[in-house]
């Protein structure tokens, strides 16, 4: 079911390394694995039993010593970073104590059921479906959340070598954390960026994610492991910061005109990011921020959101039937 993506194991050097999965789409999630003196790390499973285990088997034929998994840390909760938990026998595994709460709301179980019954969850689940149901198939996930865990920081020694755990969430999700090896200049960030295509923001506030970025950014590192796209450095956290910053900004200009969020969803421009991939994304975006500036008095739904984020993603004009602002302006 998976041959049409390509997924392949990256050597970063210094006994560090990604596992990429196609363009990062859409639950095409990356992981990564620090090795030193045999004992290995691994940075989250993926979306599926299936494509956590040839992942697995990846890096055991690129590194012996990861047969055995001493240590799994979650980045944060979603689904294309966990459901494949299970098949990592034996090993500690660690995450925020947000990561883990988010993950008992809707465990891998319900998630499934969810996509296999998706036609009875409207907009939602005709969303979803489209979105990763004809892609992946859901029949061998388990729930199994972190058991480790820990707000803030937390530092860890893998066969020597210190590993940081920043905790820098609420952001992409409630318990976003980034996995940095200062020795090897590399960071695992998780959802913290989306390399190449437009990120989501499904808890905010839009102010952590720009500071995550802020962080890495002081850093000495060299290598950047996103949890989607290409493997890259500094130059990729910088362009996912402006894009935030662009993002608050034109969103507040639409928000004191007294613009509908729906409407500035679709207004905003985005010339310098025409290129990046998911662009319906932007909808779920300006609707956080729209939350955070309206002090929660403006709250979509989810099934409003992926309404309009399948309108933006099928090229409608505008959110509005009838004549709008919109379309004064695009006349």
């Amino acid at each position: 079911m998976y041959s049409h993506v390509k997924r392949e194991v990256e050597e970063l050097g210094n006994g560090l390394y990604a596992y990429v999965q196609g363009d990062g789409s859409w639950g095409w999630s990356n992981s990564g694995l620090i090795e030193s003196e045999g004992e290995c790390l691994l940075v989250d499973t993926l979306f599926t039993g299936r494509l956590t285990s040839d992942m697995l088997a990846a890096y055991r034929h690129a590194v012996p010593a990861s047969e055995k998994i001493d240590i799994l840390v979650n980045t944060h909760a979603n689904g294309d970073h966990t459901f494949g938990n299970h098949l990592v026998k034996g090993a500690r595994i660690i995450g925020s104590t947000a990561c883990a709460d988010e993950m008992e709301e809707r465990t891998a179980e319900e998630f499934a059921d969810m996509m296999k019954n998706w036609r009875e969850n409207g907009r939602l689940g005709d969303f979803m479906h489209e979105t990763m149901g004809v892609n992946f198939d859901f029949s061998d996930v388990k729930h199994v959340p972190p058991t480790e865990l820990f707000d803030g920081r937390k530092d860890l020694s893998i066969g020597g070598r210190k590993v940081e755990l920043h905790e820098v969430g609420p952001a992409h999700t409630r318990g976003d954390i980034l996995v940095h090896v200062p020795d090897a200049k590399t960071v695992f960030t998780g959802d913290i960026l989306f390399s190449g295509g437009h990120p989501i923001m499904w808890a905010g506030p839009i102010g952590n994610w720009i500071d995550a970025c802020e962080l890495i950014l002081t850093w000495d590192v060299d290598v950047v492991v996103p949890g989607h796209g290409p493997v890259g450095d500094k130059a990729a956290v910088r362009g996912l910061r402006d894009y935030f910053t662009h993002i608050r900004d034109e969103t507040a200009l639409r928000y004191k005109a007294g613009l509908p969020w729906d409407e500035a969803a679709f207004d905003v421009g985005y010339a310098e990011f025409d290129s990046w991939m998911d662009r319906e994304r932007v909808v779920a975006n300006v609707a956080a921020v729209y939350g955070e500036l309206s002090g929660g008095k403006i709250q979509p739904t989810m099934e409003e959101i992926m309404n309009q984020m399948l309108r933006y993603r099928h090229g409608a004009e505008c959110p509005h039937d009838a004549p709008c602002a919109c379309h004064s302006r695009k006349a």
